[in-house]
């Protein structure tokens, strides 16, 4: 339970820092080639990464589970 509570923890700081800067900042950001335009991934654990698009007005957030 108490992992459970940090990652919950991590995922929301990652998300601060995405909605603040979304290609830079901790999580190690980076695109992902394979994928459409646009769509970054965030290291929430060792497993888990943080999957997201960015578009001009919003960012949409895929995947918080497994590695892409």
């Amino acid at each position: 339970v108490e992992t459970d509570r940090k990652v919950a923890l991590r995922a929301f700081d990652l998300i601060e820092a995405i909605m603040r800067d979304p290609f830079t900042g901790i999580g190690k950001p980076e695109p992902l080639k394979y994928l459409s335009p646009g769509v970054w991934s965030r290291r929430l654990t060792q497993e888990h990464r943080l999957v997201y698009l960015v578009r001009d007005d919003r960012i949409d957030f895929l995947q918080a589970r497994y590695h892409y």
